[in-house]
């Protein structure tokens, strides 16, 4: 087999928080969010990153991270573009908006060939995160094997604003019986509240699982991305062709409910941070200066 291939998915603007907050310093050297992700995973065991972006931010991402990170791991590109669609289908007529993040993925469909880890370029997952996805890349059962690295909902709430989470629900055995999409989910006093209307609110468990979008594939989920997208196209994208979205989950939902595919919920307690609002941006900041001031990051990171 192969050794398990790190793919970053950051291609996306941050609408809500107002800029290409990828390339956004968060570290006392200068360090990404990326940067972090990209020491844990090493340590963790990846050898090999492919950074999913728009291709007109190449320079930018390849004089930010420079030699820093070559010298560690192996990096390559991969190029998310709109026009980028299987033969015969074409861009509707005032589209604009992203394909999604199973898009993201396909955009890597030439150079993965391997199981592989899948996360947003704009979160901090922590190191445990990464350890418990190779591991589990590393010791794979069959090609129906799928990780997906759950959060607890207290650590990963925003006191900025809104957020979106996926809600998991597992057996006993700790496999995924269902991920369903809370797009408005609030921290309060009593815990995590959720609406769907923004009139009648419902309390969330603080300790509910709550997918972040790092997911640990086996090379065969490629194939399933790639097989999967004409078909998002020919059914989502005509009743919505200015914002359908192939999503990872709508790819991993499909394995499932086709028997081709088993979840296992590797849940981490660690602190989720990411910057969703501009607002945001301190507390990772003051996170990450007291986790090298406690010895858990080198500074300079890639000294």
């Amino acid at each position: 087999m192969n050794k398990p291939v790190l793919i970053i998915m950051a291609a996306g603007m941050g609408s809500r928080y107002g800029g290409l907050k990828q390339m956004d310093p968060v570290g006392a050297n200068g360090e990404l969010i990326l940067d972090y992700s990209l020491f844990d995973a090493r340590r963790a065991g990846f050898e090999r990153a492919v950074i999913v972006i728009k291709k007109e931010n190449e320079q930018a991402f390849r004089e930010v991270l420079g030699d820093r990170v070559s010298k560690h791991m192996q990096i390559d590109y991969a190029y998310q573009s709109l026009d980028d669609l299987p033969e015969g289908y074409a861009i509707p007529e005032g589209r604009v908006k992203p394909w999604g993040t199973g898009h993201a993925i396909y955009a890597a469909r030439q150079l993965v060939d391997a199981p592989f880890c899948a996360i947003n370029a704009d979160d901090f997952y922590g190191y445990n995160a990464f350890k418990l996805c190779y591991d589990h890349l590393t010791s794979l059962r069959d090609e129906g094997d799928v990780a997906m690295v759950g959060y607890l909902l207290k650590n990963t709430l925003s006191e900025s604003g809104y957020v979106a989470r996926g809600v998991c629900t597992t057996d006993e055995n700790g496999r995924l019986v269902d991920l369903t999409e809370r797009t408005h989910i609030i921290p309060s006093l009593d815990g995590p509240l959720m609406t769907e209307d923004l009139q009648t609110y419902t309390r969330l468990s603080e300790d509910t699982v709550v997918s972040m979008n790092m997911w640990g594939f086996p090379a065969s989920m490629m194939q399933a991305i790639r097989e999967g997208f004409p078909r998002f196209l020919d059914n989502d994208v005509p009743k919505n062709p200015e914002k359908a979205e192939y999503f990872l989950p709508m790819v991993v939902d499909s394995q499932l409910r086709a028997g081709k595919a088993q979840v296992t919920v590797l849940t981490t307690p660690d602190k989720w941070y990411g910057v969703t609002y501009a607002s945001d941006k301190q507390e990772v900041v003051d996170a990450l200066a007291r986790m090298s001031a406690e010895g858990l990051y080198p500074a300079p990171l890639w000294q």
